[in-house]
């Protein structure tokens, strides 16, 4: 009984902090009336005001790769919004040294900490990355658990191919 007390304590502290996490915007501005702004270069901007929905590409330069640390870039390139656009971008195997990718979306946050596949949905397989790229549109908005599934998980436990993304409501203007 401890333990499976512990567990869901501990499943609802990361639900939480990653609920925390993906709210965070410290652009936010509740509260704050910008009529006739007094400064140089009018009131700041945040990405709220970036009109209508982004195609982001995933990883940005660095593309959907092993050995990078998509968590870490979904951190630093959010808030993400309803009806933005992931594109993923990877090779195709072309041969036996083109290391293949895939995009799975796993089902829950449990899945997504211990890259548990077996219940993953592929959005996208090691053919789908190259060219332009593979496009996924958050259209609802849930929690997107995304990861790679090759090599029976390698990619997603070892290689940091997973991350996640709250998509938000646009701010209305």
């Amino acid at each position: 009984m401890g333990g499976s007390t512990f567990s869901l304590s501990l499943i609802l502290m990361l639900t939480a902090s990653m609920l925390a996490v993906s709210m965070a915007n410290k652009d936010w501005h509740f509260g704050f009336n910008y009529t006739n702004w007094p400064f140089k270069g009018g009131p700041p901007q945040s990405q709220n005001d970036i009109p209508g929905p982004r195609k982001i590409v995933v990883g940005g330069s660095e593309n959907w790769q092993l050995n990078f640390n998509y968590t870490d870039w979904a951190l630093k390139n959010g808030p993400f919004y309803l009806n933005d656009t992931l594109v993923f971008r990877y090779d195709p195997p072309t041969n036996d040294s083109t290391i293949p990718h895939s995009v799975y979306l796993l089902p829950n946050l449990w899945s997504f900490l211990t890259c548990d596949l077996r219940k993953a949905t592929m959005v996208a397989n090691t053919t789908q990355g190259g060219s332009e790229g593979f496009e996924f549109v958050l259209k609802k908005w849930q929690p997107y658990y995304f990861a790679c599934a090759e090599r029976d998980g390698y990619h997603c436990k070892a290689g940091q191919m997973k991350f996640f993304v709250m998509p938000l409501f646009r701010q209305w203007h």
